[in-house]
């Protein structure tokens, strides 16, 4: 059964302490339509909570219900980015102690932060990038796998954060997620990354002493870019020479393949784009010190965060023929990325709690709304009284008479020379 739209609304005094939200669903009704909205699209929601338990809504009911509940969430997250801006600001100035670490914190002394974008489709068939930084504990694998025996470190207990915005405001409102990640008081971070600017710019906002790592599939498709341009040009390089130059940059560092990509540059100065090509792998060296931070025990590909762009963002929002509202995409990235990280709980309550809250905001607002018009009717009541209860003001006197006689006289009698006066005279 669906609530009647444009229906006016009934406060039941229970409904805050049963934590009943508007229309027809029970709480545990709306928090199944939404958990499964979040996985699959509306509609087959809608189906799969019909078979699995015989509630009947539709499909823009389920819509509704889930960027309202997603809208509630991205508040919460807005909110808290706000107070942890504030402490911040604070502590800069010397206002506020240094905060104790928690236990987690304390647990995840070396971590991965790694940035990277996702392309959805908005209405109107535009195209936007959702930006999204994982972060995740480092750590000695315990198994080897058979098919990479080299990699030694793995990266686990993932969390992401993810945002369809622009670069300064998504570092702002990551500090949601960073913070409670510790990533500012953890040991040791590590950020793995391409080469963007907007994400140099996040990890100087959030730890500025990261060691910055270049994603190696990242510097690997550079080089094979390099090949290809080469070839084109006229020049025979050996088949395995994108093989050998990947190997001695993994396991002898960036010195001598810069050093054979410049000579391919010297000797094609005139190519489109090589120069481009090789000077974006020189500007990088420093990032690509592989040997060096194998030994450290990092790693040195951006893998997770390109799983969660393909996990957490285009297994729900870029299905065949989505096209989404603008306004509606943060609010199913604010509750996807808590369930897809099994925080469903906590983030679930703290949305109920939102929407209660956003609930009472608006019957106070229509409480003094009312208030405000029932006032003015009883200001005007009282004013018709007012004057209803007034006493009459005397009519004005009509205007005298003006004589006939250029004299006024004071007495209305005919004058002695009227005509009237004049004796009869009887004619013979």
């Amino acid at each position: 059964m669906e609530s009647v739209p444009n229906a006016r609304q009934a406060f039941f005094p229970l409904d805050e302490e049963l934590g009943l939200q508007a229309g027809s669903l029970t709480p545990l009704q709306l928090e199944h339509v939404v958990h499964l909205a979040l996985w699959m699209p509306f509609g087959k929601a809608v189906k799969l909570l019909g078979d699995v338990t015989g509630v009947q809504i539709s499909e823009p009911t389920a819509r509704r219900q889930t960027e309202k509940a997603g809208a509630a969430y991205e508040a919460v997250q807005n909110e808290q980015a706000s107070q942890l801006a504030e402490g911040r600001k604070k502590k800069s100035v010397g206002c506020s102690s240094e905060p104790k670490k928690s236990k987690t914190e304390e647990a995840e002394t070396k971590l991965l932060i790694s940035s990277d974008g996702a392309m959805v489709r908005l209405v109107g068939g535009v195209f936007a990038e959702i930006k999204t930084v994982i972060i995740g504990q480092v750590q000695t694998k315990e198994k080897r796998c058979k098919e990479r025996p080299e990699q030694q470190v793995e990266t686990v207990n993932l969390s992401s954060f993810s945002r369809l915005t622009d670069s300064d405001t998504f570092g702002k409102l990551a500090t949601v997620e960073t913070e409670r990640r510790g990533v500012g008081l953890a040991k040791e971070v590590c950020a793995v990354q391409d080469g963007a600017e907007w994400i140099r710019g996040f990890v100087d906002l959030h730890r500025p002493d990261a060691m910055r790592i270049l994603d190696f599939a990242h510097a690997r498709g550079y080089l094979s870019d390099i090949a290809e341009l080469v070839r084109d040009a006229g020049t025979n390089l050996p088949s395995d020479w994108l093989d050998k130059q990947s190997h001695n940059l993994k396991h002898h560092g960036p010195t001598g393949v810069l050093k054979q990509v410049g000579l391919l540059l010297e000797k094609h100065p005139g190519v489109p784009e090589l120069d481009t090509k090789v000077n974006y792998l020189r500007k990088r060296e420093q990032q690509m010190q592989y040997p060096l931070y194998q030994q450290l025990g990092w790693p040195l590909g951006s893998g997770s965060v390109e799983s969660a762009n393909k996990y957490v963002v285009q297994a729900r929002l870029k299905g065949a023929g989505m096209q989404w509202e603008r306004s509606h995409v943060n609010p199913m990235l604010a509750l996807r990325t808590q369930v897809c990280h099994d925080r469903w709980d906590e983030a679930w309550l703290l949305a109920c709690k939102q929407r209660g809250q956003q609930q009472m905001q608006q019957r106070i607002l229509r409480q003094e709304n009312r208030r405000d018009q029932a006032l003015q009717k009883l200001q005007q009541l009282v004013l018709r009284i007012v004057l209803l209860a007034s006493p009459a003001r005397p009519k004005p006197a009509p205007p005298k008479p003006v004589s006939c006689s250029s004299a006024p006289t004071a007495s209305h009698r005919p004058a002695p020379n009227h005509p009237w006066r004049r004796p009869l005279l009887a004619k013979k």
